[in-house]
């Protein structure tokens, strides 16, 4: 079904006021755009009486559906939220839905490898096919075929389904908590906030020294802002090349603008070169002890690369012991904080469910408690006594 009036918008949100959850998903374009064009919202309750509903519709007002979206009795279930819920960031004045599941992270939670995408899960949980001939479709063209408009509604009521699996898998390993401890970033909105002031950080340079990267952040400061304001792709200001290339050779005339890859050929004539070698001399003006440096990671001394790497391979044990995917435990970057006693209290390895996992096991390793070595072919952790030790 496809809601296009609030008058059907309000029946069929009245009937899952009492539900225990509901499953939602979207469908938006953003190749032309800086913020997500939304086309679609679908929703579906435990009973898979799936609805759409066409927010390009004129007769439609949202906020009934804000409100369900924020009770938090409601458990509202995503899979691969984090786009989902940064579109409902900009078009719900920055609240978000809450509580959520995400059967992504479930499903790494439960053995089914890395960052699982939807169309594998509904195959190898759901044992079903889904039709993808439509996915890349364009979703602002109105009408909607009803082969759109069944594939959109598809991925919510599978996701019903995907839901029941893993919420009883979860279940029946104690790990439920483990799912919604994780959900904690992706219901924070600081997450979704985006700050100009630091979206330099996201473009390579070859010279990045303080001045260097003085220029690039006030290049790229200003290329967000306009991208914004306009609602149009970044790179449709200017690229990152050009950013980085203006920051690396830092011109002090318009004409000299013109040696930059992809600069605009009217740059001389317009007021885009004036206000570019504005922002530059702004930026060098600027209190340099303000200037942004990048820290260069050093490398591990040998000793600590060396328990890197038996660290690493605890990881890999204890993800394959306990089915769940290496790569949600830990990182390489906390990995080495461990080791390097680096903010503990901060690292997430010692921290909920991560902890009860590997974070245990990981500081027993360090304190000389348990070993690594080869039984046969299989690589195996084992305890050390005092007696082992002596040997």
């Amino acid at each position: 079904m496809l809601i296009t009036t609030q008058k059907e918008l309000k029946a069929q949100l009245k009937a899952l006021k009492s539900v225990p959850f509901i499953t939602v998903d979207t469908e938006f374009l953003r190749e032309k755009t800086y913020f997500p064009k939304l086309c679609l919202i679908q929703i579906s309750g435990p009973d898979k009486q799936a609805f759409a509903i066409d927010t390009l519709a004129s007769d439609i007002d949202l906020e009934p559906l804000f409100k369900l979206l924020l009770d938090e009795k409601i458990l509202k279930i995503f899979h691969a939220a984090r786009a989902d819920m940064e579109i409902f960031y900009q078009i719900m004045d920055g609240q978000l839905p809450k509580p959520i599941f995400d059967t992504q992270i479930a499903a790494m939670v439960c053995g089914y490898g890395d960052s699982v995408g939807y169309e594998n899960l509904v195959r190898n949980v759901l044992n079903h096919e889904l039709d993808k001939s439509v996915q890349y479709t364009n979703w602002s063209h109105r009408p909607l075929s009803e082969r759109q408009i069944d594939y959109a509604l598809g991925d919510v009521t599978h996701l019903v389904d995907l839901y029941h699996h893993f919420s009883a898998q979860l279940e029946k390993r104690g790990r439920t908590h483990w799912v919604f401890e994780e959900e904690e970033v992706m219901t924070n909105p600081e997450t979704y906030a985006i700050d100009p002031q630091v979206s330099w950080k996201r473009v390579k340079i070859k010279s990045p020294k303080p001045k260097n990267l003085a220029v690039l952040r006030a290049l790229a400061a200003w290329r967000e802002e306009q991208a914004q304001s306009r609602d149009m792709p970044k790179n449709w200001v200017l690229r990152d090349e050009t950013l980085a290339d203006i920051a690396g050779q830092i011109p002090t005339k318009v004409s000299a603008l013109k040696k930059i890859r992809n600069i605009p050929g009217d740059v001389t004539k317009s007021g885009l070169g004036e206000t570019l070698i504005g922002l530059i001399q702004d930026a060098l003006a600027s209190d340099k002890e303000n200037w942004p440096e990048v820290k260069k990671k050093k490398p591990l001394p040998p000793s600590a690369a060396a328990k890197l790497d038996i660290v690493k391979m605890l990881l890999k044990i204890e993800a394959a012991q306990n089915d769940v995917a290496a790569k949600l435990i830990a990182s390489n970057d906390d990995l080495e904080a461990l080791i390097l006693d680096k903010e503990p209290a901060k690292n997430p390895i010692l921290k909920g469910w991560r902890h009860e996992v590997f974070g245990k096991e990981a500081e027993a390793l360090k304190k000389g408690e348990i070993a690594i070595g080869l039984r046969g072919s299989r690589i195996v952790k084992f305890k050390i006594d005092e007696k082992t030790e002596a040997a």
